[in-house]
């Protein structure tokens, strides 16, 4: 029995790691078609479906075919996504044709797209460049006369509108709307959680998500909400085991690896968020963002000189970025190598003047250096800025 136990659980743990290594090969392709290499990205997708028969690996590579005006490729990539899971390639063979300038079969497509579980939102079908070619077409026109989407669609596409626009009240009057159509429905508390995480109300969030995962405990909607809300209330272990749910469950988002990653590094599992980092950095390695926490977390970790790597390394790709310059000599600062520290101070001050920790900063090396009234100069500064923080400097160095 142990045995039988144990072998399960090897088969399990493989089928795991497996589809993360599919979900993998799915992020690397998608990102060296963005950057514009899609027979790199059709190479990959190839090594990776010669291990698994993914339908998201067609997609896939479908968009890279469609990227070298490869459309009869594309069009056989997404009919094979839809023989392994149905309807999957709908929206893609909707894309192509429209391309084509074929209106009657785009639209045939994007009706078996629209109901399916793979439906998009008006709003991304509608700004999707694809369908330029036949949106002043008569059938185009006709198509959007239909009622594609439910009260509870509408109402929820609206309010995620004012949130992202920074309109709250407008997304209340939104939802005050919708509860005139429905007492209480899934619908109406995920709506009501968005309005409450967009204003800070993270309590209540957390009161009224785990009912609705309760129900369908892998919905990547409410898992998101979740996370977000958990990170609000200064929870980031739990974040990062709501991260983990979305990362185990297929979703694919390389943007989770940072999320998870920062949770990380705020509950000290360094190892963890480096982990995470790399995993990113492996998809995207010119990336700010994440070149930027990896130094943070090796900072926090104690290796200054790697994180002096990762810094440099970030400067070197975006050497007009003023936090480049600040998060290096934050790292000098730390080590107590004050030239250089002083001249990435000045060179964050020369693209940013306005940023008054840098000068504080700055005043502070400078003075180490035994630059005492250039450091007196340097806080002056910091202090007309508003920066409490200068003035025991002031008052016990530059006042005579």
């Amino acid at each position: 029995m142990k045995k039988i136990i144990t072998l399960v659980w090897l088969f399990l743990s493989a089928g795991i790691v497996f589809g993360q290594q599919t979900i993998v090969s799915i992020l690397k392709a998608r990102a060296l078609t963005e950057a514009g290499k899609p027979d790199q990205a059709i190479s990959l997708l190839n090594g990776a479906m010669n291990e698994t028969n993914e339908s998201r690996l067609y997609t896939c590579r479908a968009e890279a075919n469609i990227l070298k005006r490869d459309y009869s490729g594309a069009i056989a990539d997404y009919n094979q996504a839809n023989k392994i899971t149905s309807l999957s390639g709908e929206y893609g063979l909707s894309r192509i044709y429209a391309l084509k300038g074929d209106a009657a079969t785009s639209l045939y497509h994007l009706e078996l797209s629209m109901r399916s579980n793979f439906k998009k939102s008006e709003k991304e079908i509608l700004l999707d460049p694809a369908f330029a070619s036949i949106d002043n077409r008569q059938e185009w026109r006709q198509f959007w006369k239909k009622e594609w989407y439910s009260v509870s669609e509408k109402s929820i596409s609206e309010i995620e509108y004012y949130i992202s626009a920074g309109k709250i009240d407008q997304s209340k009057d939104v939802l005050s709307e919708f509860k005139k159509n429905y007492n209480s429905n899934s619908d109406l508390i995920y709506a009501e959680s968005l309005i409450n995480l967009a204003s800070g109300n993270y309590s209540q969030v957390m009161k009224d998500v785990p009912g609705l995962l309760a129900s369908e405990p892998g919905n990547e909607k409410y898992l998101r909400v979740l996370a977000k809300a958990q990170t609000g209330i200064s929870d980031p272990a739990g974040a990062s085991v709501t991260y983990s749910q979305l990362i185990s469950s297929g979703v694919i988002d390389a943007g989770l690896f940072l999320l998870r990653a920062d949770c990380y590094q705020k509950t000290g599992e360094t190892d963890k968020a480096l982990n995470d980092i790399g995993k990113y950095l492996e998809i995207y390695p010119d990336n700010l963002t994440a070149l930027r926490l990896a130094g943070k977390v090796e900072v926090k970790s104690g290796d200054n000189l790697k994180a002096l790597q990762y810094f440099s390394e970030n400067l070197k790709l975006h050497p007009n970025d003023p936090e480049c310059y600040m998060d290096r000599a934050n790292s000098y600062f730390i080590s107590k190598t004050w030239d250089m520290a002083i001249n990435d101070y000045g060179m964050s001050l020369d693209l940013k003047p306005e940023n008054s920790d840098a000068w504080l900063n700055k005043g502070i090396a400078l003075l180490n250096s035994g630059k005492t009234d250039d450091a007196c100069h340097d806080f002056r500064i910091a202090f007309r800025m508003g920066n409490k923080r200068v003035t025991d400097y002031i008052s016990r160095n530059c006042i005579k």
